[in-house]
């Protein structure tokens, strides 16, 4: 698919920049992978493809136990979207894709 790879992103968020690196595997209309960091490795749930569109959730327990629900569109090698963090609301999403 054209979504599959492996993306740095960065989050910008009142906590400063938040650096990722993003896995995506798809099959069909849903993907898997891991976002990994500076807070470690999370598996997504709820991953979601919708041509080049993706959807997805991640479970954090630093600074605090929440969901980040997650969308973006993949434009060749450049990945770009928001981070929805509850009531502390939306933060951009950017990256690069790197293999």
């Amino acid at each position: 698919m054209a979504v599959d790879g492996t993306y740095e992103t960065v989050v910008k968020s009142p906590m400063g920049d938040q650096k990722a690196t993003l896995t995506v595997n798809s099959n069909g209309d849903t993907w898997t992978g891991t976002q990994a960091g500076a807070m470690g490795t999370t598996e997504i749930s709820d991953g979601k493809v919708d041509g080049n569109k993706l959807t997805w959730s991640v479970s954090i327990t630093v600074p605090m136990p929440m969901t980040l629900t997650n969308q973006a569109t993949v434009d060749g090698d450049t990945i770009t979207g928001t981070v929805t963090a509850g009531a502390f609301g939306s933060f951009p999403l950017s990256g690069t894709r790197v293999g």
